[in-house]
């Protein structure tokens, strides 16, 4: 796996190995930071990679111009790939990695995020709830199925990648980087 654009291009990410981890492929990954691209919503941005994983998607975002991403995982081996792909990128003044279950995370927030990536296991079935926490203004939720995104929000797009689902939602009447929605801490 590797970096797909942006000034990391190129750079070798470790992954995770198992059957309970599913890493977003390079080809899915792609399309997803070309459409946020499109809309606006990478560059400067706050982003939330919920779910971290090997940290992919949040060091895609970082290497398109993400100002700081936010690592979330309960996994302390996710979290040692996470930090080492950190370090290999050498990014780790734009990064903070917490470990935490995402559900409880969402409950001590205390930030809102211009950028939310949600690839959960695709057995994941606390979506409702997820979704209703997060305070976030676009967010790319990536699962084997739609996921309808709660009142408030607006399907931007929806795609199919093979068995997965990736869907951009945007808090509804309002542009995804409209200078109104931020809350700086």
């Amino acid at each position: 796996m590797r970096i797909v654009a942006g000034m990391q291009r190129g750079r070798k990410l470790t992954t995770l190995t198992g059957t309970e981890v599913r890493p977003t492929g390079d080809r899915v990954r792609e399309a997803i930071f070309n459409a946020l691209g499109s809309l606006g919503v990478v560059e400067g941005a706050q982003v939330l990679d919920l779910f971290a994983g090997s940290g992919a998607l949040g060091l895609e975002a970082i290497s398109r111009g993400a100002q700081h991403v936010t690592f979330v995982d309960s996994s302390p081996k996710a979290l040692e790939v996470v930090r080492a792909n950190i370090a290999a990128c050498e990014v780790a003044a734009l990064c903070t990695v917490i470990r935490s279950d995402a559900t409880a995370h969402l409950g001590q927030m205390i930030r809102s995020y211009d950028l939310a990536l949600l690839d959960p296991p695709y057995e994941f079935d606390g979506w409702a709830e997820l979704l209703r926490g997060l305070d976030a203004h676009t967010l790319v939720i990536e699962s084997n199925r739609q996921i309808d995104p709660p009142n408030g929000f607006e399907v931007l797009r929806q795609r199919r990648y093979g068995g997965t689902v990736v869907t951009v939602v945007s808090r509804s009447g309002r542009s995804p980087r409209d200078p109104a929605n931020s809350e700086d801490p």
